[in-house]
Formats: structure tokens, sequence, C-alpha cells
């Protein structure tokens, strides 16, 4: 009947470890799209030190394997957008802003749908070589950033009152935790304005998404459920030395309240489990009579040493020397 649809760029808002850039490719991997990661730091205006706009697009163009039709139907995700904010807030700059509002401003007839001359080889473009043309009218662009502080310009206008100081019991950070989801969910775009974001830009992206934090739950179901979950990854690398990896529920426990206090979202667990094991992987490989591994809540809070069991359920030191 003539009514042609037309793409709504999103904008997903969350803190860092929260899940955003595996929401975007677990998307694209059932569309069974082209899809591509790009970091909007990198990014600079044309004509100066860094990346073109135009290197996103090659990007997914290499990912559809030169198959231009194919990528036109492709998603990008563009991380760390909050980066690009102008720097001094709703004060224009009286200095060039290349690797901030300038890059928003090279997005734009990008995002919005234009046919834009790509150069196969990457890099700089110059008048004597040939350009792949491709139109981006129904590439979806998603946008990802952590947008710290932004609560604190929607608590502002709704008129909620913040609280100082760090949260002295995982009560009152679960509370806090969950503010901090209830304002990101009522940002305006007056509120994306404030932050650093130009009217354009904003314009770009009808659909604004905010990924709550993490939670306790959350945090010990990636730990253990997922197909590559971290602990079992960890238990393959002790299984090739025959070695059974264990970890009690009080331990999961524990390196989620970590997790959470050092406020990097799930990419902490696995720093945590890498400090935990680090001294049992050098040794186990020498140590054929170790058999069992199981790491409890006192490893995981103290920095104790993991029980080590034998094959006859005995158990040993590290230190000790085998026989």
């Amino acid at each position: 009947d003539g009514v042609e649809l037309g793409k709504s760029n999103i904008l997903l808002i969350g803190p860092t470890g929260c899940g955003k850039t595996l929401l975007a490719q677990t998307l694209a991997r059932i569309l069974k799209v082209p899809f591509c990661i790009a970091d909007a730091t990198s990014l600079t205006e044309a004509g100066y030190v860094g990346e073109d706009v135009e290197n996103i697009l090659l990007r997914l163009i290499q990912v559809a394997e030169f198959d231009i039709p194919r990528a036109e139907k492709g998603i990008i995700y563009i991380d760390e957008i909050d980066k690009i904010a102008r720097k001094s807030g709703d004060n224009p700059s009286i200095t060039r802003d290349v690797s901030g509002e300038g890059v928003q401003q090279a997005l734009l007839k990008i995002i919005e749908g234009t046919v834009a001359n790509v150069p196969p080889q990457g890099g700089r473009k110059h008048p004597h070589q040939e350009f792949l043309q491709i139109n981006t009218a129904n590439i979806l662009f998603i946008c990802g950033g952590a947008f710290d502080n932004l609560e604190d310009i929607v608590a502002r206008r709704v008129g909620a009152k913040g609280r100082l100081g760090f949260p002295r019991s995982e009560e009152e950070r679960t509370s806090r935790d969950e503010e901090l989801g209830e304002l990101l969910r009522q940002v305006q775009p007056d509120d994306l304005l404030e932050f650093g974001l130009i009217p354009e830009f904003v314009g770009r992206l009808p659909v604004v998404v905010n990924v709550d934090p993490l939670d306790k739950a959350a945090l010990i179901r990636i730990l253990t459920e997922p197909k590559d979950a971290v602990l079992k990854q960890y238990q393959r690398l002790f299984g090739m030395d025959n070695v059974e990896l264990i970890f009690t529920e009080d331990a999961l426990s524990a390196i989620a309240d970590k997790a959470l206090a050092r406020k990097t979202g799930a990419r902490g667990l696995r720093t945590i489990v890498e400090e935990i094991l680090l001294d049992v992987m050098y040794e186990i490989p020498s140590r054929k009579d170790v058999r069992k591994c199981i790491v409890g809540a006192e490893t995981v809070l103290n920095g104790s040493q993991p029980l080590l069991l034998t094959q006859s359920e005995r158990p040993v030191d590290l230190l000790e020397e085998t026989a």
C-alpha cells in the first residue's frame, strides 16, 4: 500500500559490565545479520588524526564479506557513545571539539540514512581512489554508553534527593541500585542534551533504553549457568590436570558481593576468580597427587588457600613436597 517503514535507532544506557554489548550481539545472532562493534572513542572529525566515521561502515562490509546488499541490512553497535559528549555540557566550546561534538556531527547523516562513500582499504579518503557505496537507510545503529552522573541530571529535574557516602549494608546498596535504575528509566531528551549530546544526534536515536545494574542473584547465575560461564572455563582448565574444581554456595555468594563492591559488573567476576585461583593454577600441574580443589567463602574473603584433596580425600598443603 506504499507505506515505507523506517528504522528506529536505539540508545542503550547502563553501567559498565551490565550486558549492553552482549544484548546487541545476541540480537544480531538471532536475526542472522552482519554485526560489528565500533568504539566511539577512536573516532575524530574528517581531516584530523584518528578514525573517520566511514571506517565503521567498512568494518560492517568486511563482516559481510564485501556483500554490500547484505551489509545494508546489518547492525552496528557504537560503544562508549557517552565519551563523545560535548566537553563543556551546555556551553558550546570556543575551540574545535574534534573528538566530541565534531564526531556527533559527522555521525548524523550516516545514522539517519545516506549513501556513504567508503574507502575499501580504510584510512583517509583521497581523490584518486575508488570507493564502495553503501546505503545506510536500513542499517540499525545501536549506541551504548555508561553515561556516568546522568542520574544526577535526572534527579535534579525530577526533584529526587541523592544520598552521600558509601553504602553500609547490602540492603542499602540494593536500594541505591534500584534508585539508579528508576532514575535512568525517566531519562528525557533534555537530560541527554544537558549531558553533552547535541539535539540533532539525540533526535536520531528515538528509542532510549536503560539497562539495570546487575544484582547479586544475576551475578551468581552469570558465574554458573551460561555454556561458557567463568566457573565452567576454570573447571575445564583444572580438568586438564585431572583435578575437580568445586565452588561452595558461600564462595559464589562472596564472589558476587566482591563484584558488586567493585562496580565493574559481570567483567569483575573473572578478575576475582583469577585472583583466587592464581597460585593454585601455578602449582597444580606439578602436583600429581591432587585430585580435588574446593573453594570456600574463607578463600574468597581472606585469601586463604583452597582446600586440596588427594584421591583418598586426604587434605594436602600446596607448599608441602610431593613424595
